[in-house]
């Protein structure tokens, strides 16, 4: 997935007040899954602009930004100064590329659904945690296939749930957890945003 397919709307995107909305209601829901302590490492896999590392900035030493949109992490790097935690941006695609790092934790919001091999990711990020580190993922239940009005990039119509933990299993996770963190309102329906939390033993 090498062309930047946010190219037009990253400088736009914070401006959709759902979207900001929808991005601080998964954070809280993380926020209520997850004990953060003042040491912590984390990844925001698929971090666009960072609205919502930004909102967990505080409670953590360090973020890395993974996303493969250049003009996404533009828009990130010019808040750098404004962020509590410090922060790495790196521009790469995780499906293909790997990082030599180990996480305590990785956050993710609205990103699974662009992502082909869902189970070679699971593992990926599995792989990439330290023991006791936890993934808290966001994206969207399954739907129709209308919730994007232009659909390129897009691999999946959302997620069922059970699947998706059983996939998680598979990978080796434990202490699986689905819950409802979000709705989104459009005008051709409605949409609920899961929260998928699990751990490395």
């Amino acid at each position: 997935m090498s062309k930047d397919y946010f190219s037009n709307k990253a400088k736009h995107y914070e401006k959709n007040s759902k979207r900001v909305t929808n991005v601080s209601n998964i954070a809280d829901a993380i926020k209520n899954k997850v004990t953060f302590t003042s040491d912590m490492k984390l990844m925001d896999f698929g971090s666009g602009t960072g609205l919502l590392l930004e909102r967990i900035a505080p409670l953590v030493q360090a973020i890395t930004a993974v996303d493969i949109s250049t003009s996404m992490m533009t828009q990130l790097e010019a808040k750098k100064e404004t962020l509590s935690c410090e922060l790495e941006t790196r521009i790469l695609d995780l499906e293909t590329n790997s990082i030599d790092q180990k996480f305590d934790g990785i956050i993710s919001s609205m990103t699974l659904h662009h992502i082909k091999n869902v189970p070679s990711i699971l593992k990926k990020l599995f792989d990439l945690l330290n023991p006791g580190g936890f993934i808290a993922i966001a994206d969207l239940d399954s739907e129709d296939g209308s919730f994007h009005d232009e659909n390129t990039g897009v691999h999946h119509n959302g997620f069922e749930r059970t699947w998706l933990a059983q996939e998680a299993q598979a990978a080796g996770f434990e202490k699986i957890v689905i819950d409802t963190a979000s709705e989104l309102s459009k005008p051709q329906g409605n949409y609920t945003i899961f929260l998928l939390s699990a751990y490395k033993a």
